[in-house]
């Protein structure tokens, strides 16, 4: 009895081993001191990295990148998706930048990234849906629709509310945007893309607790009144909020991949190398477990962290250009990082 204990015991843990979620990496290009795509391509091979997003169908990523077993999320620029609206120019961006590639381990198209009626997106707003459609219409001819997931890329901004996380919902004049992407979605079995940055919500808290952002908080920080679900960590309170936004608008069903989340480590309000490091060494420990979110039990949460590389010609905000986990010159910042 105890050896078949004992061997169910190995069982289980195999399963949870196996069943583990491995990170992904963004591989940013807003920099001029970047190694060559090949040898980024090799870094990420290196460091047992499985899955890489890029943020256009550069030509030079692509081929690197062919014959390898790296998955990628490949994004359309928001300035393309005007032109994606004709379904001829669609069918065109997937034979030129999926079917031409036929080595490469594809696994999603981001349509746009943080378009949003309220931000220097707003211009967008309009072709988001459209385009999305045409691209998956493209990759269904093309056969490739049982392996090539279609979505878009959001981000907490399109919320108006986030606490407690039950009470999530887009903001009002975000809903006439997102309701039809998110039924769409949902009638094909597709996953929404979210950027998830605990970071960012620290500083906007008025009532900032850097433990609760870092995964290092010891005990419940957050008790959802509505539901009695306890949050010892922010991205997971995030992440529901963006769920719930979601279930109101007729996307209870449809599962969430982070398409970005990372911490700098320069250029702003507890921005440093120490919580940087805290921040994605808990965040890989959080998400390659089986348990979910509190509201979302048992099911994987698929991350993609950004960033490969501090990026010195991004915009915004200083912290912008701090949230590599390498340098440059392909040393990586943090010790202990494992992502696989």
């Amino acid at each position: 009895m105890a050896t078949k204990l004992i061997l169910l015991g190995l069982l289980v843990n195999l399963f949870m081993l196996t069943d583990a979620e491995s990170v992904g990496v963004c591989n940013g290009g807003y920099g001029d001191n970047l190694p060559s795509k090949q040898d980024v391509v090799t870094l990420y091979q290196n460091n047992g990295i499985s899955k890489m997003r890029i943020y256009d169908p550069n030509q030079d990523t692509l081929e690197a990148l062919s014959a390898t077993d790296i998955e990628l999320m490949v994004g359309v620029p928001n300035d393309a998706l005007q032109s994606l609206t004709d379904q001829n120019v669609a069918n065109a961006w997937v034979r030129d930048n999926i079917q031409r590639y036929s080595n490469v381990n594809f696994k999603y198209i981001a349509v746009g990234n943080e378009v949003d009626p309220n931000n220097e997106n707003s211009q967008y707003v309009d072709y988001v849906l459209p385009a999305m459609q045409n691209i998956h219409t493209a990759i269904r001819d093309a056969g490739l629709d049982d392996r090539v997931k279609v979505s878009t890329a959001t981000y907490t901004g399109l919320l108006e509310n986030t606490y407690p996380p039950s009470k999530g919902a887009f903001k009002g004049n975000v809903v006439g945007f997102i309701e039809p992407i998110v039924k769409f979605l949902a009638q094909n079995n597709l996953p929404m893309l979210a950027n998830i940055y605990p970071y960012f919500g620290y500083r906007g808290d008025p009532n900032k607790n850097l433990q609760y952002a870092l995964f290092t908080a010891q005990k419940t920080v957050v008790t959802d009144d509505n539901n009695g679900l306890q949050y010892s960590n922010l991205f997971d309170a995030m992440l529901d909020a963006h769920y719930a936004a979601q279930a109101r608008v007729g996307g209870e069903n449809v599962e969430i991949v982070v398409s970005e989340s990372g911490w700098p480590s320069d250029g702003g309000q507890e921005a440093t190398i120490d919580n940087a490091g805290t921040y994605y060494k808990n965040l890989i420990e959080h998400v390659r477990g089986t348990t979910g979110t509190p509201a979302k039990q048992g099911i994987s949460i698929e991350t993609y962290l950004f960033a490969m590389f501090d990026e010195n010609q991004k915009g915004g905000d200083e912290t912008e250009k701090h949230f590599g986990i390498f340098s440059p010159d392909q040393q990586l910042k943090y010790d202990g990082l494992s992502f696989n």
